[in-house]
């Protein structure tokens, strides 16, 4: 599948580039999601790197495992579907993800996201960072 490829590409071979310095994504290890069970991140930039201004990850949800209904009070986040399928409801409209779609959500503004069949990997992005 060559989404899968692309995601697992950013994953294990991507790479952030600095002045004078590369972190190579592969050190970068998977952690669970403290609250949601079948979702794993990757910080790829954060807080510290950005001096808390945005934070970027890879997010790879299981089949049929869902990110529960939830609120960013303070910060907007993007969705960039990578690869797999699935849904995000967004503040009760619900919005069909599949490679290429890119989704806006606003601070103070309740979501939830529920991976299909094929799981579902996102390039997720906080304003100002998440961590």
């Amino acid at each position: 599948m060559e989404h899968q490829n692309l995601f697992e590409r950013f994953s294990n071979a991507g790479r952030l580039s600095l002045p004078g310095q590369e972190i190579p994504f592969a050190d970068i290890p998977w952690v669970r999601h403290p609250d949601f069970e079948g979702v794993e991140l990757k910080h790829l930039i954060t807080a510290r790197q950005s001096g808390g201004q945005f934070s970027f990850h890879l997010v790879r949800i299981a089949p049929d495992k869902k990110i529960g209904n939830h609120v960013h009070k303070t910060r907007s986040e993007t969705h960039e579907v990578i690869s797999g399928s699935g849904v995000c409801i967004h503040d009760g409209t619900e919005i069909k993800y599949e490679p290429g779609v890119i989704s806006l959500l606003p601070a103070d503004v309740p979501h939830e996201v529920t991976a299909g069949k094929d799981g579902l990997y996102i390039f997720a992005k906080f304003m100002p960072a998440l961590n």
